[in-house]
């Protein structure tokens, strides 16, 4: 009941302000990047009664006499709406419905968490969750079963990694899946086992962990549609107008129809298919039409090669520095990689790959290669993630116009662990943003939220600076590889457009785009990265309306 009433609120509040009238925002320090990459500043948008720019304004320009509405920007600092390439909506939603242990900075602190919150919803039957994070633990190791029955017993517990690539169950979690001594890895996965036995530990990396995700109770309807509301709030409350939702599956597809449906889709999602089966449920013969004034569409599909750095999943060409005899995780063979690429691009369905290790991204950068000739056209081909790439494979970025889907807080927030997992040769192709693009490759930029923060603002300062919150390490990270502030705020705005098919929509400020922009405390062009990081949206527009406000709310 709650969520219905929640619903119709916001529906009603959209309605109270949705009718026909144009709109003059004034007295702004407007801040876009022009077609040469330049920075333009303007003082005003006029935007017409279908929630388009009609024209910017500069200091000198005549205003329109008269307007249905007029809003004094009292000086503050407005930029174009902020797209977020890579992201998991309802993931975001539920994370924050559900257990989050991305604070926890032990593995005490975070039993101690599991237990109180388990406490306080005696009435659940699974306890469910994400966010956890050994290497920032400091444990050297995964955790184990007997560690998660150490805080809850009584029923079984299910908790992801932060990355997503890896899950911890519980011994009623091991029972309920019927997982024993002698379960057998499945391809593309692997069940961690204890010292010197076969008895599962608890920890399922990759395609493994859909042995216990099976008997997981599966939301309801109803609790899609909650996580959907509470998604959008939290990155509407970030500026973040627009989010390429990487693996959308056909329930989270109903539930976006669902909002669109009723009048709360207050953001625009752009959607890749958890796979090519839900490609053809969702999309049929091909991608959607734009619905909802350019609010949705299916733009293609999202295929995993690899796992992540963190669970020792990513795929590398040799042995990860810190376990001999391991070298990740293909989760696909060659050939079942270039059928399922050919399949989507049959129906001219976009390509959106997670390659994160150098074996992977090397995989799909030669795939791309072979397929391009036969597929041709404007494809847009999308590497997601593109975190570690052989040093002799870079320049093939450039070759096919590729698409480096990136998120720059994973180079600060893995810098450690990379360091750790990787020998010197290949961290010079890690995070390699500058290279990418002056190989004539491209860049879109976002959080891979609920993963990290779905806060830009950090990527922004880590793009510009290759340094943390903190200013770590002094001078940047291999510094050569930062972006300059034009091209930080392009990659997550007309870049991101352009990578999703979005261009001429959205994604500028200029006439004839939908009015999606954002008002903040601060000049983006000229604060210190570490003022970056402490960036205030004070109020997100999405199509000529106003979506938040940090006042109200």
């Amino acid at each position: 009941m709650k969520f219905f009433a929640y619903a119709a609120a916001s529906l009603a509040a959209l309605a109270a302000t949705s009718a026909s009238a144009d709109t003059l925002v004034d007295n702004v320090q407007g801040i876009a990047i022009d077609e040469n990459g330049k920075v333009d500043r303007f003082t005003g948008l006029w935007i017409d009664d279908d929630g388009r720019i009609l024209q910017v304004l500069d200091a000198g320009d005549r205003r329109p006499a008269e307007v249905d509405h007029r809003v004094d920007g009292d000086g503050r600092f407005v930029i174009p709406g902020l797209i977020d390439s890579h992201l998991h909506v309802m993931g975001i939603g539920f994370g924050a419905l559900t257990l989050d242990l991305s604070d926890t900075n032990s593995l005490e602190e975070a039993q101690a968490k599991i237990a109180a919150y388990a406490a306080e919803y005696p009435g659940r039957p699974w306890i469910i969750g994400r966010g956890w994070n050994q290497v920032k633990w400091g444990l050297g190791r995964f955790p184990t079963a007997a560690e998660l029955d150490a805080a809850v017993s009584d029923r079984p517990v299910w908790l992801e990694r932060v990355d997503g690539h890896a899950g911890w169950a519980n011994t009623a979690a091991l029972k309920a899946a019927g997982i024993d001594e002698s379960s057998v890895s499945p391809d593309g996965g692997r069940i961690e086992r204890l010292p010197g036995s076969r008895k599962p530990s608890g920890i399922f990396v990759d395609a493994a962990s859909s042995l216990v995700q099976r008997v997981v109770p599966e939301p309801t309807p109803a609790d899609r549609d909650l996580a959907l509301q509470k998604a959008q709030d939290i990155l509407l409350s970030y500026g973040i107008t627009t989010g390429a939702d990487m693996g959308t599956s056909i329930e989270d597809w109903q539930a976006f129809r669902r909002a669109g449906d009723i009048g709360t889709l207050r953001m625009r999602i752009i959607s890749y298919a958890s796979g090519t089966e839900q490609m053809e449920l969702i999309g049929g013969p091909g991608p959607s039409a734009w619905l909802y004034d350019d609010r949705l569409r299916l733009n293609g599909v999202k295929l995993y090669l690899d796992g992540a750095l963190g669970s020792r999943g990513a795929w590398l060409k040799e042995d990860y520095a810190d376990e001999a005899g391991n070298k990740g995780l293909p989760l696909q063979s060659p050939t079942r990689l270039r059928n399922l690429m050919s399949r989507a691009a049959l129906d001219n369905f976009q390509l959106a790959i997670h390659a994160i290790g150098d074996a992977a991204n090397a995989e799909v950068l030669n795939a791309i290669g072979e397929l391009a000739p036969t597929y041709g056209g404007d494809r847009r081909w999308r590497i997601e993630h593109a975190q570690i790439v052989d040093t002799s494979d870079l320049a093939k970025f450039g070759e096919h116009g590729i698409i480096a889907s990136m998120q720059p807080v994973h180079q600060t927030s893995d810098r450690i662990m990379a360091e750790a997992r990787l020998d010197e040769p290949r961290l010079e192709g890690a995070y390699a943003w500058q290279t990418i693009l002056q190989t004539g490759g491209q860049l879109a930029f976002g959080s891979d939220a609920p993963v990290e923060s779905p806060n830009p603002f950090p990527g922004l300062a880590a793009a510009i600076s290759r340094t943390d919150a903190n200013g770590e390490p002094f001078g940047g990270w291999r510094a050569e590889e930062r972006v300059s502030r034009e091209q930080a705020l392009k990659g997550f705005t007309s870049d991101g457009a352009y990578a999703a098919f979005a261009e001429g929509r959205f994604g500028k400020l200029v006439p004839g785009e939908r009015a999606d922009f954002i008002v903040i405390d601060r000049d983006p062009m000229i604060a210190s990265p570490s003022d970056l990081y402490e960036t205030t949206v004070l109020e997100t527009w999405v199509g000529g309306l106003r979506v938040f406000s940090k006042e109200s709310q």
